[in-house]
């Protein structure tokens, strides 16, 4: 994992030999999940929202990301979908749909994928669970603060200089350069309109 560290090699939130505060900005995308698409509902029948109707109810937890370092940065999620169900008469399978996308700058997807997680309730059980997984590559050049940026943002500063009082992460160039060089690997189920809807106004 490729950190650049603002202040020597203290760590998050220590006060360094200078009296500044030390931060850590990790050029790996983070793992996320979106709002409104962290869990689904399945009618029977499906033209219907009523409680009454409701038939598979899943959530997304337990989310976690590693990152590899190699020619590229190699995210992995790995996530668990709990479901429960209505009816628990029979032995039945399902099989929801989820995405993965790669976010550049909180806002431009620059890849996504479909994917799918399949739950098994037995007979007579209301609730399943299943493990799934998402992966996402980054090239480093993409992710990695350009040299004068990270010069501005870690050079030292005295008290009475001009620039001391100034936060280098307000600068418009600083600013611009670290959303272009922040990626995100964003998790959710792939909802239809209907249920994306229903998930925003339920």
């Amino acid at each position: 994992m490729l950190a650049l560290a603002l202040a020597g090699c203290s760590r998050r939130g220590e006060i360094d030999p200078t009296g500044g505060i030390v931060s850590v900005r990790s050029a790996c995308p983070t793992a996320a999940i979106p709002a409104q698409t962290g869990d689904i509902t399945l009618f029977n029948p499906t033209n219907s929202t009523d409680a009454s109707a409701i038939d598979v109810v899943a959530n997304i937890t337990d989310l976690r990301s590693t990152c590899a370092d190699g020619e590229q940065f190699y995210t992995e999620a790995t996530f668990m979908v709990n479901a429960r169900r209505t009816d628990a008469s029979a032995a039945r399978q399902v099989v929801l749909p989820y995405f993965s996308a790669v976010v550049q700058g909180g806002s431009a997807v620059v890849a996504k994928r479909i994917g799918q997680v399949t739950l098994n309730f037995a007979a007579g059980e209301y609730r399943a669970s299943a493990q799934a997984k998402a992966g996402s590559y980054v090239n480093k050049s993409a992710a990695t603060l350009p040299a004068e940026i990270q010069q501005k943002i870690t050079q030292k500063r005295k008290a009475g200089d001009a620039d001391a009082a100034i936060d280098p992460f307000a600068q418009p160039d600083v600013k611009a350069a670290l959303q272009r060089t922040s990626f995100e690997l964003l998790v959710g189920f792939n909802l239809t309109q209907d249920q994306l809807r229903y998930n925003a106004t339920r």
